[in-house]
């Protein structure tokens, strides 16, 4: 083994350090698994994530060149990886910086950092905190390819939603029919039955859905 090339840091202290790093990667993922869903691989990742990435600055402390190749490394895994929620990202930059901190040597600073940022993401999601109102839909709506969509359904909207956006339009059935996607805030009180009746009364009596908008696949 190459000394030089692995830094100063003795076998002892690295096998320390690692110790650290994965007992405070496993209290990291058992932060993220509170309150929410979840996949094995994801949780095993994050807990050994930390323990990784402190081996790899141990190894390279004070090495220029091994530290840009990692660096390159790392930008090549991301574009290897599909997008992730914003929980995910933020849950993978948090061991990381755990990593980065025992592999500089500054066990204490982890398991403060832990602490500190571990409690501010649990009571975060305990709370209210960031929640929308609960009326949040994904309207979908059919429509014939003759048919003139730009304000067709505004009176409906103004009637029955605060707001409404239209974020797609795509061709359907062979390009005779298009489908309208809108994300939507309904009002309060109203009934979701009665608009799409009157949509489909616009529509030609084709395809309405109205969904809850998937709030877990917000994506950095």
């Amino acid at each position: 083994m190459d000394t030089a090339a692995a830094g100063s840091a003795s076998p002892w202290a690295m096998i320390l350090c690692t110790v650290f790093s994965l007992l405070l990667g496993i209290c990291g993922a058992g932060i993220y698994m509170y309150k929410n869903t979840y996949r094995k691989n994801f949780v095993v990742t994050l807990a050994l994530l930390p323990a990784m990435v402190q081996v790899v600055i141990m190894l390279v402390n004070g090495n220029l060149g091994a530290g840009v190749a990692v660096v390159g490394a790392f930008s090549l895994i991301r574009f290897r990886s599909v997008p992730g929620s914003a929980k995910e990202i933020s849950s993978i930059f948090f061991a990381m910086a755990i990593g980065l901190a025992t592999g500089m040597g500054y066990l204490g600073f982890a398991v403060m950092f832990l602490a500190l940022i571990g409690a501010a993401m649990v009571l975060l999601q305990a709370l209210p905190f960031g929640n929308g109102s609960g009326m949040a839909r994904e309207l979908k709506i059919m429509i014939p390819e003759d048919l003139d969509y730009e304000g067709l359904f505004d009176d409906i909207f103004d009637f029955y939603l605060t707001e409404n956006e239209l974020e797609r339009v795509k061709t359907s059935n062979m390009g005779s029919l298009y489908e309208l996607q809108y994300r939507v805030e309904l009002k309060k009180g109203i009934s979701v039955k009665q608009m799409m009746d009157e949509i489909r009364v616009r529509n030609g009596n084709l395809n309405v859905s109205c969904s809850k908008t998937d709030l877990n696949r917000e994506e950095l």
